[in-house]
């Protein structure tokens, strides 16, 4: 197994991000589904959020015992906004967790970590749209029309009630969406969940 390599496991098809020490970090493929980063409108970090705790409880749950044994937990830093300084809040030992900004930005599709510690004087809402790893980061819904769709980091936005989100085009919204961003006709919150785990190998 490889970086780049792609896997099928507990019925879902994967992303090989990282390969080290007989552990893969894996990325769903496709945005598995759509839903809030927290239940309530309120100031709150990925450590406290409702998304974390679905993920790391009926979404793990989903898997079976044998592939429960290969999911190995880690202890995942929750850095403060970048070019905000709002609070990351504290560390979360994580089955599965969404990725940060740094990950996304600096480590596991293409390094533009120079942007993200110094970012031009008109970059107050976007990352950068003319960076040359935007496409890297696109991601698509897992259905039958396989639409380009934005999805979650876990990391927090220019206020505690966002968080950082991949636009459609895969410029990070480094402002953040509201947590309870929804459909306006119904509702229904629509950002992207691609979750992320190491996996035993």
């Amino acid at each position: 197994m490889k970086k780049g390599d792609k896997i099928s496991f507990g019925g879902y098809e994967w992303r090989v991000l990282d390969v080290q020490d007989n552990k893969a970090l894996i990325i769903t493929e496709y945005i598995i589904e759509q839903r809030a980063y927290h239940e309530a409108y309120k100031d709150i970090t990925w450590a406290d959020c409702s998304l974390r705790k679905y993920l790391n409880g009926e979404f793990y749950d989903k898997f079976a015992a044998a592939e429960k044994s290969r999911i190995v937990p880690v202890l995942n830093k929750n850095p403060d906004n970048q070019w905000y300084g709002i609070k990351g809040g504290t560390d979360t030992e994580d089955s599965i967790f969404l990725l940060s900004i740094e990950e996304v930005v600096c480590r596991y599709f293409g390094d533009s970590c120079s942007k993200l510690k110094n970012p031009g004087k008109n970059q107050r809402y976007w990352f950068e749209r003319k960076d040359e790893n935007n496409s890297k980061r696109i991601a698509r819904l897992d259905d039958e029309k396989r639409r380009i769709w934005w999805w979650w980091l876990r990391s927090p936005g220019h206020v505690s009630v966002k968080a950082v989100y991949i636009h459609g085009d895969g410029n990070i919204g480094i402002q953040g969406n509201n947590i309870l961003k929804g459909n306006v006709s119904d509702g229904r919150c629509t950002g992207g969940v691609r979750p992320a785990l190491w996996l035993k190998v």
